[in-house]
């Protein structure tokens, strides 16, 4: 995983670079006596390099290499390209069309053995006369993990010039570099989703139990009351299982907390005290789903359970300009801070025993590896705790973030 971190850093930090140095090229178009001819021969490749890169970006797929596989042409500079998986050409621009089982061939036997190679007349004869191919050139595609992927193919009308072959290696690098991104995209949105099914697993079943425990309390005694807490129960959980969506917005989450709140007030009757301190303008502001649920439940769990007499839950969420900070905080028995850093580093490690109550580092691990999934590291919870001190946890969320937004 940490090689993997390293290449996406490096192919980032590239397509940071490149991305620069295309808007200073544009910048300078703009101002047509000032850019020079390589100026705009930059630009052109660039702007090039950049049709190609958006559905090389979705994936290895016959939709996306039939957008993208002109655009490659052009970078390569070749008669005819064609861009092939490992058991199908899925696309080809150009000259070389009735060559296809051969380029189809050639690009299999580069997948096996992830070598690229150079074809001469002898692997592309051909019956036709007037046939204008002489050559090809076949580059292996790699995707995240080093695995070959397919295969680029550039045609020749000559026997193939080491320019053509130099192009063809470099262009078919950068378009593996692409399909890297894509491949580690989708994983990424595998691994959220993955963990939001972890996360709901692993709050579920203590809450469930309670819930329907505190609701049969009232069944006899209090039929309405009873009433009431199932109608609560029944939308908290339609909200926890509701099937799409990776975000959601605060007023939505609160919405939900305090159902479960309703609910847990059932149980613990005076012993739970809640303070609510919530700013108006961040209440539309866009969060990871179940974010703030698993905080609320611990400080609740794992914080005030054990501690005889009344607790207090407070929830905070104000405006800080460009960012909304949330507090969760309560005033239970805490817990060793230095206990709570090894419970959390080893769950990340996916090493080791978190020690005998682990739910409290899961739901603490889980929302603070999504959040900085999202919006990057410095977006992470900071929790705060001492023994008999109890427990506050903070977050920032930024406002407004690219691609991300409620419902999506």
């Amino acid at each position: 995983m940490g090689a993997n971190l390293s290449a996406v850093v490096g192919v980032v930090s590239l397509v940071t670079a490149l991305t620069a140095a295309l808007l200073a090229v544009l910048r300078l178009r703009a101002r047509r006596g000032i850019a020079t001819a390589t100026q705009r021969a930059t630009y052109e490749v660039l702007h090039t390099a950049g049709l190609a890169a958006e559905p090389l970006r979705a994936g290895l797929s016959e939709a996306g290499a039939a957008k993208a596989v002109r655009h490659l042409r052009a970078l390569v500079g070749a008669v005819g390209l064609a861009i092939a998986d490992t058991d199908r050409l899925l696309a080809l621009d150009g000259r070389g069309t009735h060559h296809g089982e051969q380029l189809l061939a050639a690009a299999e036997r580069t997948v096996h053995t992830g070598r690229s190679t150079v074809l001469g007349e002898q692997e592309l004869h051909c019956d036709r006369v007037d046939c204008p191919i002489r050559g090809a050139v076949v580059a292996p595609l790699q995707g995240a993990d080093g695995r070959v992927v397919g295969a680029l193919v550039a045609v020749a009308d000559s026997p193939p010039p080491p320019g053509l072959v130099q192009a063809t290696l470099e262009t078919a690098h950068w378009a593996g570099n692409q399909l890297a991104l894509a491949e580690l995209d989708s994983s990424r949105e595998r691994l959220a989703r993955a963990e939001i099914r972890a996360l709901r697993a692993q709050i579920s079943p203590h809450f469930i139990y309670n819930a329907l425990t505190a609701i049969g309390s009232f069944v006899r005694t209090d039929p309405e009351r009873a009433r009431e807490l199932i109608l609560e129960f029944a939308e908290f959980t339609r909200y926890s299982f509701r099937a799409h969506g990776e975000f959601t917005t605060l007023a939505e989450e609160l919405r939900s907390i305090d159902r479960y709140l309703t609910i847990e007030r059932a149980r613990f009757g005076d012993r739970l005290q809640v303070r609510l301190q919530i700013a108006p303008e961040v209440l539309p502001v866009t969060l990871p789903f179940l974010c703030l649920q698993p905080l609320v439940e611990n400080a609740v769990r794992h914080g005030l359970s054990r501690k005889p007499g009344t607790g207090m839950v407070s929830i905070e969420a104000r405006d800080a300009g460009a960012e909304c900070h949330i507090t969760v905080e309560d005033d239970g028995v805490g817990m060793d801070p230095t206990t709570l850093t090894a419970g959390i580093a080893e769950l990340a490690r996916g090493t080791g025993d978190p020690g005998d109550d682990p739910g409290q580092h899961v739901g603490l691990s889980n929302v603070d590896e999504r959040l900085r999934s999202v919006f990057g590291d410095r977006f992470g919870l900071v929790v705060e705790t001492g023994l008999g001190s109890g427990t506050k946890v903070s977050m920032r969320v930024p406002k407004f973030h690219p691609g991300v937004r409620a419902g999506s």
